[in-house]
């Protein structure tokens, strides 16, 4: 296991995808794309799985329960496990990106409402096992991890964009939780250095429902493909010819 260090038409209420459903375990009902921006031309890819850490998708231990409930419903661990096991064999980079509090929190400022929820949970303390990923999400020996102390995009002083240069990573695609929070602050961070991003949307979950399909149809189509992840299996298949 490597380490890092420690548009469509417009209109205000119009949906850029149509939203039908989002009742857990079934999902959006997506329009897929004609053209899947990012991976269409051959682009080298990652996968990022984000936050998918006991302390946030187990709902026994999680600090917000509607999120987690989400996750299991949608049966995330078991998708995003599937679609990395597929990338490996693609030789396409597995980076799941979390975060853990150093010295009990105590070193993680609470400028925020979800900085301090954070702070006073022991869950996502770095000396707490529910601080590490999933046990149901597979992490194999040449993953990456990007694992940094504080703040709530995968970006942020961890290491992740130079492990993607070296990787000569040119498209993201984006797994896990949150579609209201930490998706859609990694999708601006990765457009703002010039990665392309593509959201497989049926691996990822929100904090509500409400706040799944308003990233969903509003926030995330401007920023980057979602898609479901049968649209993108034909990609990583032709990137190197395995299936």
């Amino acid at each position: 296991m490597q380490s890092i260090k420690n548009s469509a038409k417009s209109g205000h209420n119009q949906p850029l995808i149509p939203y039908i459903a989002y009742i857990y375990g079934e999902g959006m009902n997506l329009t897929e794309p004609k053209r899947l921006r990012g991976l269409d031309r051959g682009e080298r890819c990652a996968l990022l799985i984000s936050e998918c850490q006991t302390a946030v998708i187990d709902p026994k231990v999680a600090m917000f329960k509607d999120l987690a409930n989400a996750a299991q419903a949608r049966a995330l661990p078991t998708k995003i496990s599937a679609l990395a096991h597929r990338c490996r064999n693609a030789d396409i980079p597995v980076v799941h990106c979390i975060v853990r509090l150093l010295l009990g929190g105590k070193t993680a400022t609470a400028n925020s409402p979800i900085h301090s929820i954070m702070r006073k949970s022991p869950f996502l303390h770095r000396d707490h096992p529910a601080s590490g990923i999933h046990p149901g999400i597979e992490v194999d020996p040449s993953d990456i991890i990007s694992d940094r102390a504080h703040g709530i995009t995968a970006f942020h002083d961890s290491g992740l964009e130079t492990a993607l240069r070296a990787l000569n990573v040119e498209t993201l695609i984006l797994t896990g939780v949150s579609t209201n929070i930490a998706l859609i602050g990694a999708s601006i961070e990765a457009v703002n250095r010039g990665f392309s991003v593509v959201i497989a949307e049926d691996c990822t979950a929100g904090a509500t429902p409400e706040t799944h399909a308003h990233s969903i149809e509003q926030t995330l189509p401007i920023l980057g493909t979602v898609c479901s992840t049968g649209a993108i299996m034909p990609y990583i298949r032709n990137q190197t010819g395995v299936s």
